[in-house]
Formats: structure tokens, C-alpha cells, sequence
């Protein structure tokens, strides 16, 4: 299905990649695929003033490989703004990058710090999503 088609299925979609390059992208696709990874985050100034759209409890997304292929459509069930440091256990592990929150803080500081910084005190959008669309296996 062409991104053409899925934006007329999906109207209020937004589009967007996970990671910050290819490999991390096509890992974290396979891991929602697998059912491993239903949540992830992103650094709340990442979202304003001409950044990415905030994601919004109820709507559909278009989650692209790297190279602009639609791969997977998600639905938010859950978005919440919090401090870095305040990441719980269960959402950390919820990310299905990682089995521990020690291991999720030291991966997100690391990722954080290749795109802007990472602080202890820095927000977070902090989402919980559920795969609706493979788009490599059909509707779920």
C-alpha cells in the first residue's frame, strides 16, 4: 500500500521514522512487529515550533522505514509528559529496547545526546501505542 493510500484510509495520520538511523529504525519496526515494543519517547522541545507533531490519544500514525516506506500503522492509547529522570520501570521496559531501566536510561542518554543533549531534567513525550497495521502482514 502507498503512503498516498494510507493517508486517504488514515486522514489525521502524521508520518514519522523511529531511531535516528537506519539500522536503529528497521530494529525498533521489528520489535513493535514482534509485539515487544509498544511505547516510545521523544525530547519535548523535539515537538515545538515547527518540529514533530505531538502525538494525540486516538489517532493513527504511519510509522516509514528509513527510506520513506510506509511500514506499520500505530494508534496512541497513551501520551504523558515527563522528566527524564522521573522514566518508570514500566514504561522504559514497555520501549522493548532494553531489560532494565538501568539499561533504557544509559541507550536514551546515549541517543539523547547524539540529537541535542540529554539532562536528567529534560521532558519527555512519553507514549504508549498499539500496532493497528503490518503493512508486510496486512491489518492485525
Amino acid at each position: 500500500m502507498t503512503l498516498e493510500q494510507l493517508k486517504t484510509r488514515y486522514p489525521d495520520a502524521e508520518t514519522f521514522t523511529f531511531g535516528d538511523s537506519e539500522a536503529l529504525c528497521e530494529e525498533l519496526l521489528s520489535l513493535v512487529r514482534a509485539g515487544k515494543k509498544t511505547a516510545t519517547c521523544g525530547a519535548l522541545h523535539d515537538f515545538q515550533e515547527g518540529g514533530e507533531a505531538l502525538p494525540v490519544v486516538g489517532r493513527k500514525d504511519i510509522s516509514l522505514h528509513w527510506d520513506g516506506r510506509p511500514a506499520l500503522v500505530i494508534e496512541t492509547v497513551e501520551v504523558i509528559i515527563r522528566r527524564f529522570c522521573d522514566v518508570d520501570e514500566s514504561f522504559a521496559l514497555a520501549e522493548g529496547e532494553n531489560e532494565t531501566l538501568e539499561g533504557w536510561r544509559k541507550d536514551h542518554r546515549a541517543y539523547f545526546e547524539r540529537n541535542g543533549g540529554c539532562t536528567e531534567e529534560m521532558e519527555l513525550v512519553c507514549e504508549r501505542f498499539k500496532l493497528i497495521e503490518d503493512l508486510q502482514r496486512g491489518a492485525n
